[in-house]
């Protein structure tokens, strides 16, 4: 089941039979055999067609969805024959932009309550955290903002101003406070799309009338800073954040309503958290 499982979530992900063969390891035509096996086992189609691409129609994808869970099921049923004092695993996703801060000290806290827990930890986008804990391949995701996904419970940490960030010379540098609509003709160095501060850099945007102008898209927020102090164009940065000592950059909070994003943790719906995973999620709200 377990190889099962592998090819046909790479399949899903890569939505091409030839570069998912590639990442198996495996020659094509016996990847596309195998599908055909399946899909004539179970009777029905998973996949549409379109030349060597493929996509998941609807039950198709509820399918895969469900072979997902029940492959994190198995995964969980086969640790629970080894020593119970090998279980005691978070498998924990956050932000790269909580990893300077907010998981650190999540970290300690869980240790210190209990020295022999453990962490398996994941960097990436919000949607990424927040499909691997969908999926089951992650216990835990700390992520901002929150997730419109009703697979997904979510409990608030904290909320984290915005605030914009200009070079020392830009004409704004000498703003105590400023609203977003005065950004209207400005240049973006943003996050990339899937990231929360570009949730928030677009909604505050559209609530302010405009779309922005993108120089640049970062996956780091560190990247962002950089650029803004070289020049390239303005952008959104979190509080609390150590993007914020970057030399060269000027930080101004921004007045509107909208300007901050919501810190939360996510789990499964519906999932029976292990005992010392729940613990991991009621100390983050601490």
């Amino acid at each position: 089941m377990r190889d099962l499982v592998r090819w046909l979530v790479v399949l899903a992900d890569e939505e091409n039979v030839s570069a998912a063969a590639d990442l198996l390891g495996i020659p094509q035509p016996t990847l596309s055999r195998r599908l055909s096996r399946l899909e004539s086992d179970l009777g029905a189609t998973l996949f549409d067609r379109h030349g060597r691409r493929i996509s998941l129609h609807d039950k198709g994808r509820a399918f895969v969805e469900q072979v997902r869970v029940a492959d994190a099921a198995l995964a969980r049923a086969e640790l629970g024959l080894h020593d119970a004092d090998e279980l005691r695993i978070v498998r924990l996703g956050f932000l790269h932009s909580f990893g300077t801060w907010l998981v650190p000290r999540l970290i300690r806290r869980a240790r210190d309550a209990d020295p022999g827990i453990g962490f398996e930890l994941f960097q990436g986008a919000s949607l990424d955290v927040t499909s691997r804990v969908r999926r089951g391949e992650l216990d835990l995701g700390v992520v901002a903002p929150r997730p419109d996904d009703d697979q997904l419970a979510w409990r608030l940490l904290q909320r984290q101003r915005v605030q914009l960030a200009v070079p020392l010379d830009h004409p704004l540098a000498g703003e105590r406070t400023i609203w977003a609509e005065r950004l209207r003709d400005e240049t973006f160095v943003s996050m990339a799309h899937g990231f929360g501060i570009r949730h928030v850099l677009d909604e505050v945007c559209s609530a302010a009338g405009f779309t922005p102008t993108i120089a640049l898209e970062c996956q780091e927020l560190a990247t962002v800073a950089g650029l803004v102090s070289a020049g390239i164009g303005v952008g959104l940065l979190p509080d609390d954040d150590q993007t914020n000592n970057t030399e060269g950059i000027r930080l101004i909070p921004l007045r509107d309503n909208d300007a901050h994003r919501d810190i939360g943790i996510v789990w499964r719906r519906g999932a029976v958290l292990a005992d010392h995973i729940a613990a991991v999620r009621d100390l983050a709200r601490t």
